[in-house]
């Protein structure tokens, strides 16, 4: 009797965790609230200065990223982990020269075959460094945009790095320059295109620290562009990524790093949030920090979709496809 209430306590334990254990060599595999909040502590801290590009700031959050991956087995795709690219901020009230970079990481995927194709999982890492004064404070530490989404593509890279249930190989893609219109995310496109590199799908994560009332958990912009959403909703074995007409009505989908690759690539790309302009108040504002974030709801997200990613990284098939407009 002693026993089953041993096991029924550490199934308690994991559920209460927001965490799906996925067993490899003996050793369970999971996304814990700890192991998120320790990035996003670091991510939203005002030692990084708000992360704007071409900082100080940015510089930080890279080299915590890159020794991330390399921690987590995550190799460079490229020479190093680091996509240098150069731009004019045009928005700039004296336009001159920045140098940014994104972060790239590869987990080779484990069959013969499917491995030449990749899937694309980002974030972007940078935010808009100073915000409008608040009681004294002016960093704009960017938790939920998008420390919260740079976290998950870090999250589900360990994830899979660690349990190699990946049949197809994955790009942890996170980039910068975002917030001065998609510069980072456009050059990484670009580069792909290029190299003829064989990308399937991407997915943006965009502001996922706060929860929505009821379900599903999140939205995916650009819904009706492909049949992406109905195959990982298949895969999870509920509605995960819904509908949200507002996503619609403010075009989101152009507006976001999942957009880049559409346009580059042709292939189903989008950006998957839960924030939804009702639930967080501090968009672009200095209290977007680390202690507002809820942690039980990001880890649970993450979890919910891990058999939504593998069932779509695993089909024989190229099952998403865009729709035709």
């Amino acid at each position: 009797m002693k026993n089953i209430i041993s096991i029924f306590a550490i199934a308690l334990l994991l559920i209460s965790c927001g965490t799906k254990p996925n067993v490899k060599d003996g050793e369970p595999i999971t996304i814990t609230q700890s192991s998120i909040q320790k990035s996003m502590e670091f991510l939203a801290s005002d030692e990084l200065n708000g992360r704007a590009t071409g900082t100080p700031g940015i510089e930080k959050a890279a080299v915590y990223i890159e020794n991330y991956l390399k921690e987590n087995g995550i190799k460079p795709y490229f020479e190093t982990y680091r996509d240098d690219f150069e731009f004019v901020n045009q928005r700039a009230a004296n336009p001159t020269p920045i140098k940014g970079f994104n972060i790239v990481g590869v987990i080779e995927g484990n069959d013969p075959k499917l491995k030449n194709e990749y899937i694309i999982l980002g974030g972007h890492y940078d935010h808009i460094g100073q915000g409008k004064e608040v009681d004294g404070d002016t960093i704009a530490n960017g938790a939920n945009d998008d420390a919260s989404g740079t976290i998950a593509a870090m999250e589900f890279g360990r994830y899979f790095a660690k349990t190699k249930t990946n049949k197809r190989s994955i790009l942890i893609t996170l980039y910068s320059a975002e917030e001065m219109g998609l510069k980072g995310s456009g050059h990484l496109a670009e580069r792909l295109k290029k190299e003829d590199v064989n990308v399937y799908t991407m997915i943006n994560f965009e502001m996922i620290g706060v929860p929505r009332e009821g379900k599903p958990f999140a939205y995916m912009s650009g819904y009706n562009r492909s049949n992406f959403a109905p195959i990982l909703n298949q895969y999870a074995g509920e509605e995960v990524v819904g509908f949200f007409p507002k996503a619609q009505e403010m075009n989101l989908f152009f507006r976001s790093d999942n957009f880049p690759f559409y346009k580059e690539l042709e292939i189903p790309a989008h950006a998957i949030s839960t924030f939804d302009f009702t639930n967080f108040d501090y968009y672009h504002h200095v209290d977007d920090e680390a202690e507002q974030m809820d942690y039980v709801h990001m880890a649970n997200f993450m979890n919910t979709m891990i058999p939504a990613l593998e069932g779509m990284m695993n089909a024989p098939t190229k099952e998403v496809v865009l729709n035709e407009e």
